[in-house]
């Protein structure tokens, strides 16, 4: 794989992104599990320093492959700054703003990251250029997620730092569009290298701002050491590495319809598991996810049922 080749789709592309989509979905109902027994900056440390650890170990038995070739200075710079905005930076950045903002502004601003992506990518990523469809499958998908959010989607806490905790979640959300677009961009790399390098980068971040910012860490129960051992595992080690997979092969722009789904699986899985109530709305928000998905990949569906038949 090298910045030059366009970006390949396959059965196996929608099924990551899916399963991405299912396991970042469900991740909001762990989260609150977890926020019962430790700190919002020591519950992101954890979880990147886990993935990081288990990421290590897989790693080391293949032998530490990354780079095909030796890279520039400009690739090393570019992968630190790829590890730091992939998870410490943006976890941070969320963990802050959120306190003054609506849980729905927070989750627009996620779904924001397919609209920034777009653009960056359009100048910075061979054969990712914007079309019109894409454009209009992109916005349509967005507007299906502000529906399913509703009310909660622009509306004011009335904190004095609202509007420093929007720019902070914006922020976030403009880390992973931006380390998504120069992730696509390194050399040739080894996949599992790459996600555990970003990890520990990451760890190496996050771990040094939680002490400053919370202090040393509490000391979790055991329940909340499982809950953040399948964190850590889960939706960061294994994610991590099929967020690289995607990104590396399909691309930044194919990789963000990710995004779109987040909250569709959030919603269905709180009112199956949680009871919480199925909003009017769903069926609406998931038409127009679905035709923005459909109009902003047009030619690699087409390409795909071809291929098929």
């Amino acid at each position: 794989m090298t910045e030059t080749d366009a970006p390949q789709i396959t059965r196996t592309s929608w099924f990551m992104i899916a399963l991405l989509a299912f396991i970042w979905g469900g991740t909001f109902l762990v989260t609150e599990v977890a926020l019962t027994g430790i700190t919002p900056f020591w519950l992101a440390a954890s979880r990147i320093g886990f993935a990081a650890v288990v990421m290590g170990l897989i790693w080391g038995v293949r032998g530490f492959p990354l780079f095909k070739s030796t890279p520039s200075t400009g690739h090393i710079v570019a992968m630190l700054f790829i590890g730091m905005a992939s998870s410490a930076v943006p976890f941070s950045l969320l963990a802050w703003g959120q306190q003054y903002v609506t849980s729905g502004f927070a989750g627009v601003s996620m779904a924001s990251v397919a609209l920034i992506v777009l653009p960056l990518a359009h100048f910075m990523v061979p054969g990712e250029r914007i079309t019109p469809r894409k454009s209009l499958g992109f916005l349509v998908g967005f507007c299906g997620v502000v529906i399913l959010i509703g009310g909660q989607a622009f509306e004011s806490t009335g904190t004095a730092l609202e509007f420093p905790g929007r720019m902070a979640c914006i922020g976030a959300a403009s880390c992973y569009a931006l380390s998504s677009i120069l992730m696509r961009r390194l050399p040739q790399v080894d996949a599992i290298g790459l996600a555990t390098v970003l990890l520990i980068i990451g760890g190496s971040v996050a771990i040094p701002m939680a002490l400053i910012i919370e202090g040393p860490p509490p000391a979790p129960s055991p329940k909340i050491l499982l809950v953040l051992a399948f964190l850590g595992l889960v939706p960061t080690a294994a994610a991590n590495f099929l967020r690289v997979l995607v990104v590396r092969s399909a691309g930044p722009v194919f990789m963000s319809l990710v995004n779109y789904q987040v909250p569709v699986w959030s919603v269905v899985l709180g009112a199956l598991i949680l009871s919480e109530p199925l909003p009017p709305s769903l069926i609406y928000a998931m038409a127009l996810i679905l035709a923005g998905l459909g109009l902003s990949q047009y030619g690699a569906l087409k390409r795909l049922f071809s291929a098929r038949g």
